[in-house]
């Protein structure tokens, strides 16, 4: 058996945490953000006395703990310290709404939420109407206003362990959660400093991911201790060829499995430092960590960097004189867009796929073989194919669904048998993507496989259409779907976001239609094109082609070329 498969004695932290103090690592900054930094030395006793802290307020090895955290230092500190406690860390996503987050704390029966206090406060309601409510330990800002929360003090600078006592009341008031919030500060400032690590197995669980529930109710995908260390030698230092000397900087944030990776088990696999932003990505805030910190690596969605070329400000090294390599996922990466950043930046953008369900990249990619409008090839470690309904391989340049197996795999879906199943069948993991594969093994994403349609009996692929319209200069962003015609038959409909200086008249409508005849195909053109404001997009930042279906067949046409 391989390292990622052998079940044996093992907690992550001892790896991502613990081996660097042990290296002469401790004084290094592993984390920056706006406001502090955090050394590796520091990341250890922190994350010791929030496991101790932890077990504090009763909470036990197994027991989940969900995280409702901005991107700072003390989110690191939050989850090792969770996986330090033999408990379950849970990421939440920081942009949901108060249905998503009731359903997934609900569902997920979370012990202990660690939250930022003004992210607690704005959830208050889904937090006072759950039947078993969490403890609620609250992370604030030094600089920000006194929380309103109950119970909660400011942050004591004592050190002092705590008592017997304390232990007993810090555990009645944890089953009160609801009535007395808890300073993450204090706690982390009174808790025991003895080193703690929970004897945990490579194949238990460690924590969760929920997906990001585009077509229905979020799944919890299941990961074990060893996924980590998994993704971040095959693909951080496989790939990406990470290091020590790296700084990083993921606008993707910690709460994707895409940037926990980015951003957190990456660097730390090998002694890195990641600058942390916690607010909103943008372009001026980019350019800001680029120029302050000048990172080497940089990771980004493919609409952010659609938005950064877009931006007066964009140039060599996008404001880093040390960037080195630049990698998107989430969505595939226009061949376009591609190549401009390329040329205007000096530095080459990996576009790769990952999923929730396989933590993290499995196709991607790499630097000196990099074909821009491809997905590239599967990481090494991982395994891919392309099979029809039946489960059968397809052949070259034919379309079918991509499945994939390798170590990363997640154990399943929580609560979820029948969707596990279908999902999790055997060694392979079902993608739910729709990909070709030409003759020299290179990956090219056709859709999510029920965005798919056929015209004129051929398979259409809206990301084909998608990347035709916006290699055209009046077109920021574009969705597409199938939409019926007057004799039921199914066609293209386009909706776009055209740039700034553009206006959808007649005759530009008529010129993106002869546009995407010539880059696409004669039969994927968009019968009809609709301009708006916005695409809608899930938290994660995925265009829902579902809902402009809905809302098409709903509202009709709002504007018809």
């Amino acid at each position: 058996m391989d390292i990622f498969t052998e079940r044996r004695p093992y907690n992550a932290v001892s790896d991502f945490v613990d081996s660097h103090i042990a290296a002469g690592r401790g004084d290094k900054v592993a984390f920056v953000d706006p406001e502090r930094s955090l050394t590796y030395g520091e990341l250890q006793a922190r994350s010791i006395r929030f496991a101790n802290a932890l077990r504090d307020l009763g909470i036990e090895r197994e027991q989940r703990v969900a995280l409702l955290l901005n991107d700072t230092v003390d989110y690191p500190v939050a989850f090792w310290g969770a996986i330090r406690a033999g408990c379950v860390a849970i990421p939440l996503n920081i942009y949901l709404t108060l249905p998503q987050y009731t359903y997934i704390l609900a569902d997920c029966r979370a012990q202990a939420l660690v939250a930022d206090a003004a992210l607690a406060d704005a959830i208050r309601p889904v937090l006072e109407t759950l039947p078993r409510r969490p403890t609620l330990i609250l992370v604030e800002s030094p600089n920000a206003p006194t929380s309103s929360w109950p119970g909660l003090s400011r942050p004591s600078t004592s050190s002092k362990p705590a008592t017997p006592q304390d232990v007993d009341a810090r555990h009645k008031a944890g089953h009160d959660a609801g009535k007395v919030a808890h300073a993450f500060e204090n706690l982390i400032a009174k808790a025991d400093t003895k080193p703690l690590t929970a004897d945990t197995l490579s194949d238990e669980v460690a924590f969760w991911f929920y997906t990001s529930g585009s077509t229905g109710d979020p799944k919890g995908v299941k990961h074990v201790h060893s996924n980590l260390m998994a993704t971040a030698k095959l693909f951080g230092q496989g790939i990406l060829g990470i290091t020590e000397n790296d700084v990083v900087h993921s606008a993707s944030k910690l709460f994707f499995a895409y940037g926990l990776g980015n951003a957190l088990t990456f660097p730390l696999s090998v002694g890195a430092t990641a600058v942390l932003w916690p607010h909103r990505p943008s372009p001026e805030g980019v350019f800001d960590i680029m120029r302050v910190h000048r990172p080497t690596i940089f990771y980004g969605v493919p609409s952010l960097y659609t938005a950064l070329l877009a931006h007066k400000d964009i140039g060599k090294g996008a404001g880093s004189d040390r960037l080195r390599l630049c990698v998107s996922a989430g969505e595939a990466l226009p061949a376009h867009i591609g190549e401009r950043w390329r040329e205007v930046t000096g530095v080459d953008v990996l576009d790769g796929l990952g999923s929730t369900e396989m933590l993290n990249t499995f196709l991607s990619n790499r630097p000196g073989d990099i074909r821009y409008g491809s997905t590239g090839k599967p990481v090494p470690g991982y395994d891919a194919r392309i099979v029809d309904e039946h489960g059968h391989d397809v052949g070259t340049g034919e379309i079918g669904e991509l499945i994939v197996r390798g170590p990363s795999a997640g154990e399943g879906y929580w609560n979820q048998r029948e969707k596990s199943r279908r999902t999790f069948a055997g060694e392979w993991t079902h993608t739910g993507d729709k990909y070709r594969r030409d003759a020299e093994g290179y990956y090219y994403y056709c859709g999510r496989t029920d965005d798919m349609f056929k015209v004129s009996g051929m398979w259409v692929s809206p990301f084909d259409v998608e990347a035709a319209l916006v290699s055209h200069e009046a077109v920021l962003e574009a969705a597409v779907i199938g939409k019926e015609d007057a004799d039921g038959l199914i066609k293209p409909k386009a909706f776009i976001v055209l740039r700034n200086g553009f206006k959808a008249d007649d005759g530009l409508l008529e010129t993106l239609k002869h546009h995407v005849k010539d880059k696409a195909g004669p039969w994927k053109f968009p019968r009809w094109i609709e301009a708006r404001e916005a695409l809608p997009r899930t938290a994660t930042g995925k265009i829902q082609r579902f809902k402009l279906r809905e809302e098409d067949s709903q509202t009709g046409d709002r504007r018809v070329g």
